[in-house]
């Protein structure tokens, strides 16, 4: 031993004195380790297309090419008013819900995307997001919780497009003799939510969704033993059997939106007046409520428009 080394751990040579440096060295040596955080390619593209929220771009371009002839030659949706509807930004459309199995969601997003080329986040009980098979496929396409820090994230932080139903189920377990009647928009939870992000509200009235798959009756003993909101039994199950709960009658739907709502009040703020906001909750469902009925009086059929 010298005064300037030690004996080596591996070989018995001299050599300098260990440093942190060259233990590492050695173990790298020895081991193979992952590069260091910093040294990975951490800004190259990305394993997945699934975004935060679950979606999936190419899962969406295969459901729209799927879905295409149902939107185009099976409920022959038409639109009026697309314009209202901002190209970029923010902004929450809040729409009518409607039908045991509602058509209404997939035909705005799928309308909206093709028509505008803006991809729009929906937001569902969390019943959907918890269902197997159902909850996942349903958050690859654009399905997300309904909750409020999700919704002002989408609306505040990253400028999206959300679709919000207020009526909830409420509004899908209307039976047929109550359709197109619009039931009480829970608390103006989404106003205060648009409030705070500082965007629009889109209203839009939809017809057609009522008759693509009308509830004659709900089953309510087997709901409670289920645990589910409801268990309808469906025009579409009398007439097919089975088949009957998940395919749709050829009801043609027509979607009007109505002029954005804004809001003066400043975003970002903890709290809001709750008069103010049950207040431009009820004349949001009047406006849906007012344009539905202008929708069927002027409708000629249900089949054909």
């Amino acid at each position: 031993m010298t005064a300037e080394g030690t004996v080596g751990p591996v070989s018995g040579s001299l050599r300098p004195m260990a440093t942190e440096t060259t233990v590492a060295e050695q173990t790298a040596a020895l081991v193979h380790l992952p590069p260091p955080a910093e040294e990975a390619d951490l800004a190259g593209e990305r394993l997945s297309d699934v975004d935060e929220w679950g979606r999936s771009e190419r899962m969406r371009a295969l459901v729209r090419k799927v879905y295409d002839p149902v939107y185009k030659h099976w409920f022959r949706a038409e639109w009026e008013g697309l314009e209202h509807i901002p190209t970029n930004g923010g902004a929450l459309l809040v729409a009518n819900h409607a039908g045991a199995i509602p058509s209404d969601a997939p035909v705005i997003m799928h309308g909206i995307e093709t028509e505008l080329d803006r991809p729009v986040y929906g937001l569902a009980d969390h019943f959907f997001k918890s269902a197997p098979v159902l909850g996942t496929l349903w958050s690859r396409v654009g399905g997300v919780v309904a909750h409020p820090d999700n919704a002002y994230r989408l609306l505040r932080e990253q400028r999206q497009l959300v679709l919000v139903f207020p009526e909830g189920t409420k509004g899908t377990a209307k039976v047929f003799a109550d359709r197109y009647q619009l039931r009480r928009f829970g608390r103006g939870g989404f106003v205060e939510i648009a409030m705070r992000a500082g965007v629009p509200i889109v209203p839009i009235a939809v017809m057609g969704s009522e008759e693509a798959m009308p509830t004659l009756f709900r089953v309510n003993p087997l709901a409670k033993i289920l645990g589910v909101p409801y268990v309808p039994v469906t025009a579409n199950m009398l007439a097919l059997g089975p088949l009957g709960a998940a395919a749709p009658l050829p009801a043609k739907f027509k979607l009007l939106v109505l002029p954005p709502v804004r809001f003066p009040e400043e975003p970002g703020r903890d709290r809001y007046s709750r008069s103010r906001i049950m207040s431009a909750s009820e004349d949001i469902r009047e406006r849906i409520q007012d344009a539905l009925y202008d929708l069927i009086r002027n409708r000629g059929s249900v089949w054909r428009g």
